[in-house]
């Protein structure tokens, strides 16, 4: 009974991150097989996926394809109704799927302009009006959601849960941008990177180097916190 998951390259792709998330943070058996994202075979790779043309995807045990990350996350939530991937509080798991679903649809801004990236921190980014009010409206969903879980910890619904998988590349942003939030999206932001899933991916991610860095952004850079897992 294992998945297996399709994803891109690490130190770039988010969404990519949320999808193997999922599956090893709540202990589901998968294999990962990686996808030309920045090397070009991506359309060959996904083709015996079809009509799937982006990644993350997940294929079944028993072979039906799964595209989009929401999708996945509910598919993989119904099958495994024990591994507590949404909270189990029926108002915080209500408030869960909505901070999924409006991660999925909205905060262009903030994706846009600061594509998730791994390996240094970027000091003096330029924060537009844009980007500052998306900064504002995770705050106001992440402190809406931390004062209304049913336990406290340092999770967004206290446990760690589906909400936190979906904000884990956003957090990477924050940090990875060096961007302008509270001492309290900080701390959470702090946690995500410093998840021991999370610093696997990263350092599995930076076992590949790039020549010329996709996402040079002119600024200066620092290291990334925490130990250099290299």
């Amino acid at each position: 009974m294992t998945y297996d998951l399709f994803i891109g390259d690490r130190t770039f792709s988010s969404w990519s991150l949320r999808g193997w998330l999922m599956l090893e943070k709540f202990h589901l058996p998968y294999q990962t097989h990686m996808v030309g994202l920045y090397s070009g075979t991506m359309s060959a790779d996904l083709a015996p996926l079809a009509p799937a043309t982006l990644v993350p995807v997940l294929r079944t045990p028993e072979g039906t394809v799964v595209g989009e990350s929401l999708a996945m996350a509910e598919t993989l939530a119904e099958r495994h109704p024990n591994a507590g991937m949404w909270p189990a509080d029926p108002a915080a798991r209500a408030t869960a799927r909505w901070l999924c679903a409006a991660m999925t649809s909205g905060f262009g801004a903030l994706r846009g302009s600061c594509p998730m990236q791994l390996q240094h921190v970027n000091k003096g980014f330029a924060v537009s009006d844009a980007v500052r009010a998306d900064l504002d409206r995770l705050e106001t969903l992440w402190t809406h959601a931390m004062r209304n879980a049913p336990v406290r910890g340092q999770w967004l619904f206290g446990a760690y849960s589906l909400a936190d998988v979906f904000y884990a590349p956003v957090a990477a942003r924050i940090v990875g941008y060096d961007l302008p939030v509270s001492d309290a999206a900080r701390r959470y932001c702090e946690t995500a990177i410093d998840d021991p899933a999370f610093r696997a991916w990263r350092a599995e991610g930076l076992k590949t180097t790039y020549d010329p860095f996709p996402y040079d952004m002119g600024t200066d850079t620092a290291p990334w916190p925490g130990d250099d897992p290299r």
